[in-house]
């Protein structure tokens, strides 16, 4: 089978590129790169075709070459095919290179150990230098573009491996002093020289920055590379970001410059600004864009390189060469601008925005400028907004808003009043022109306001008005004389538009309390005193629901008495309910109570009915706390919730994943503590540690099988991390002498009212926590009380001997840690009677014999045969328990 047509290869590039993800996935997708690279080399098709093909594995690189392996095949068949070409023009070169470059740098195979990296990067070398013409490889025709196209593909690379050119930088500026592509190279030098400045230099180089800038030239391909990666892996993307990091992350943070090394970097960055004015405005902002990154923060007077550039930076038209100079005044500050240029430049920015004759996103750019204008002393804290000191009242007269504006225009011209408003606020400056220009605010404010509360007028003017209170209400939040005015006049829009309850919901969800609180009074006020029977009923209702609050609760009732004969659809219904549920939020009350009785009676929806009842059996039955956690955010999951055939079944289920049990994880840490044997009964001393604040905390506590009897639940009113507690007691009754796991459970209250358990890790309960001493026989009679128990074991009972290793400790210290409460008769050290008492009717009896070098022996009689097997253990393990 050949090779595709042409006409094969337009539909398998249409339907590559209708979906490249899809493509690739299937079968024709496995074949697409190494045809593409096979028919390069076709001469069949024309050059206008492979120019298609390469332009495909440029846009597509990542998809066609995803891995290093095959983007190191494909950048070595590109420059195959590149070194194949006939000594005559041809439209191919140029995009060969550019293939191998992007597949290198997408596929992520460049580097020391790629072949083709170091087949390609000697020859972009070459010919952006001017000085490997490639013999006949290269007509004269395209050396010029040929050379541009090595610099584009250079800037590449050293973008993806910042560094990479440091050992090139004389080569590079030696080739910029020669004829050629003026701006491609300047871009590399620029590029390269930035990367060397704020990376730190190789460990194992002797190079200074003087050495680097004036190597001689070397010969096509001698460069060497460096390939030591960058530190920081985000440092690549940080040569395109806008703005400008701190100064202690910019800048030289691992290169010293000597007097040498400054005034080789000032001849450079000289040689690159007296060229700038050859290149084009976006290349001129790129180029001045590196080199303020590459110098600031440098020790010295190197801004000062830029000052013979203000003059006619300052005069030029283009908006982005504008926009270079601002972000060099946001770098370097007073270094570089005078008091003067600052208000030079203001007064241009000031000017320029007022240009009748402007688009609309240059006239935005020139007041997005004004409003983040780089002060060289801002009085202000880092981050504040406020109005250049420089710009007042007077400079402004041409940009106050107006309602003639474009809507965009208008809101950043408004910005600027607010700014210029919030100043000095409680002075009269200028004879009194601020406070001609916070009543200039005012009318522009109820102009607006009019607008909107024309009756049909479009839904952009409203916006734009609710835009502007919100804009107002940001930057004058601490002045009354603005804030006051807004309220009332915002207040008497809804009184003539209700329809835009809407808008008001959402900014009352935007604004802070200094406008949030009165405001809610003042529509809350107009609501309450509209007929519960006006037509605009729903929408005072979802007003309401906003705004309601405990202080206005009587107001409010009324209004919603009034209203509940007025709601015959299920929507006003239901709007009239979202009330209720506000009240109910607020605490309630017995009028409340009283409406939503009558409510579930007079209703016609039986939904509606419905939710008054569950609102009703809420305030009856719930305290404060539960209930706000009960109309909290429903914890329904949104599938259940969606699939509610009636609202009230997908409320019911938030309320009743609220109001039920949740299961959580355990709020606190339960250990056993030291055992103190005493009374008729074994205790557990629980210590209890909390991991949050946990209310009406009960632990329930549960054992498998028939050994032990029921456990009563321990019960602590609160429990607070940080907080010391007092050990918990926990009666055990067992009917059996025997060890036990107790399974426990957590059932608890938290702060914000959920009631949840959780379970907790088992307790362990020992054969030594079951121990219980004799009562104590009258003194003198201890010998004969321990020989009447142990005679009393047998026959019933049984026997055993047992040896006690000692270890290093001897028998009084075994004795007193484990045995002391049990002791009965005690001939210290040669020997030890010893009663334990084990509920509910059992007993051990323990008779230590004189110690020996190793270990003691131990005579051991009980009355249950059972205990044995768990006697030796224990009396085995006493050593090793110390």
């Amino acid at each position: 089978m050949g090779p595709p047509s042409r006409d094969a290869w337009a539909q398998r590039l249409a339907a590559f590129r209708a979906s490249p993800s899809a493509f690739m996935a299937g079968p024709q997708g496995e074949d697409l790169g190494r045809d593409l690279l096979s028919d390069l080399r076709n001469d069949k098709l024309s050059e206008q075709t492979k120019v298609s093909l390469l332009s495909l594995s440029l846009e597509y690189s990542a998809q066609l070459w995803p891995d290093a392996h095959s983007a190191e095949a494909a950048a070595t068949s590109l420059l195959d095919t590149l070194v194949l070409l006939p000594p005559r023009p041809s439209a191919l070169r140029r995009p060969l290179l550019l293939a191998a470059t992007a597949a290198l740098a997408a596929g992520g195979a460049l580097g020391p150990a790629s072949g083709a990296s170091l087949r390609l990067l000697p020859l972009l070398l070459g010919l952006a230098s001017g000085r490997d013409r490639g013999g006949s490889l290269w007509p004269a025709l395209e050396q010029g573009s040929l050379q541009a196209t090595a610099c584009e593909c250079l800037r590449e690379l050293e973008s993806c491996r910042p560094g990479l050119l440091r050992d090139a930088l004389g080569l590079l500026r030696d080739a910029l002093g020669r004829e050629g592509p003026m701006q491609p190279l300047s871009l590399l030098l620029a590029l390269a020289l930035r990367h060397a400045l704020a990376l730190p230099p190789p460990a194992a180089t002797r190079t200074s920055l003087q050495g680097l800038l004036t190597a001689p030239a070397a010969a096509a391909g001698s460069c060497p590379w460096n390939w030591m990666p960058a530190e920081d892996s985000d440092f690549a993307l940080q040569c395109h970001v806008p703005n400008w990091p701190p100064v202690a992350a910019e800048g030289a943070q691992g290169l010293e410059l000597r007097p040498e090394e400054s005034r080789e970097l000032r001849a450079t960055v000289a040689q690159l600004l007296d060229t700038s004015y050859l290149l084009s405005p976006v290349a001129q902002a790129q180029l001045l864009w590196l080199l303020g990154r590459a110098l600031r923060g440098l020790r010295g007077q190197l801004p000062a390189l830029f000052k013979p550039q203000l003059a006619r930076l300052l005069g030029a038209a283009p908006p982005v060469l504008l926009h270079a100079v601002l972000a060099l005044k946001a770098a370097f500050g007073e270094a570089l601008f005078t008091a003067q240029d600052e208000a030079l430049l203001l007064c241009r920015l000031t000017l320029a925005a007022q240009h009748p004759a402007l688009p609309l996103p240059t006239h935005l750019f020139y007041l997005q400028c004004l409003l983040n204008f780089p002060e060289n002393w801002p009085l202000g804290p880092e981050g504040e907004e406020a109005a250049p000191l420089l710009l007042g009242p007077r400079m402004c007269r041409g940009l106050l808003p107006s309602p003639l504006h474009e809507p965009m225009a208008l809101l950043a011209r408004l910005h600027l009043l607010c700014l210029l408003c919030a100043e000095d606020q409680d002075e009269e400056e200028e004879g009194g022109q601020a406070q001609s220009l916070r009543c200039y605010l005012q009318e522009l404010l109820a102009g607006l306001r009019r607008r909107a509360a024309l009756e049909g007028g479009p839904r952009a003017t409203a916006t734009l008005c609710f835009q502007a209170s919100y804009l107002a209400t940001c930057c004058l939040a601490g002045q009354p004389a603005v804030l006051t005015p807004l309220v009332h006049g915002l207040a008497q829009l809804y009184r003539a538009r209700p329809v835009l309850a809407p808008h008001f919901v959402d900014l009352l969800d935007q604004v802070g309390r200094e406008l949030g609180e009165p405001l809610k009074v003042a529509l809350r006020q107009e609501v309450v005193s509209a007929p519960g029977r006006d037509a605009a009923l729903g929408w005072h209702l979802q007003m309401l629901a906003k705004v309601v609050d405990r202080d206005s609760q009587d107001a409010t009732l009324r209004f919603l008495w009034a209203a509940g004969a007025h709601c015959p659809d299920w929507h006003l219904q239901q709007a009239l309910l979202r009330v209720c549920r506000a009240l109910l939020g607020t605490g309630g009350g017995g009028g409340l109570a009283d409406l939503l009785q009558a409510l579930a009676r007079q209703l016609d929806d039986p939904d509606g009915r419905d939710h008054a009842r569950l609102y009703y059996i809420l305030l009856s039955h719930l305290a404060g706390p539960k209930l706000g956690a009960a109309l909290g955010p429903s914890l329904a999951t949104p599938a259940a919730a969606g699939a509610a055939t009636s609202s009230l079944v997908a409320e019911n289920q938030g309320f009743a994943a609220t109001l039920m049990v949740q299961e959580a994880a355990a709020p606190v840490r339960l250990s056993v503590g030291p055992r103190v044997a005493q009374g008729q009964l074994p205790v557990l001393r629980l210590q209890v540690e909390a991991l949050q604040p946990v209310y009406s905390l009960e632990l329930r506590f549960r054992v498998e099988g028939q050994l032990y009897g029921p456990l009563q639940e321990v019960h602590v009113p609160c429990l607070r991390p940080s907080r010391p507690t007092s050990p918990l007691l926990l009666p055990l009754q067992p009917k059996r002498p025997a060890p036990a796991q107790l399974a426990v459970r957590a059932m608890y209250t938290t702060p914000s009212g959920l009631t949840c358990h959780a379970r907790l890790p088992p307790l362990p309960v020992t054969f030594a926590d079951l121990f219980l001493p004799f009562p104590q026989p009258p003194v003198g009679s201890e010998q004969g009380f321990f020989q009447e128990l142990w005679n009393a074991c047998l026959p019933k009972g049984a026997e055993s001997r047992v040896w006690c290793a000692l270890g290093p400790q001897g028998l009084d210290a075994v004795v007193s840690r484990h045995l002391e409460p049990f002791v009965v008769v005690a001939q210290p050290p040669t020997s030890f009677c010893v009663a334990i008492r084990l509920p509910p009717d059992s007993c051990l009896l323990l008779r230590l014999e004189a110690p020996r070098s190793d270990g003691v022996p131990v005579a051991l009689r009980t009355d249950d045969w059972a205990l044995l097997p768990l006697a030796g253990d224990y009396i085995r393990g006493l050593s090793a328990a110390g």
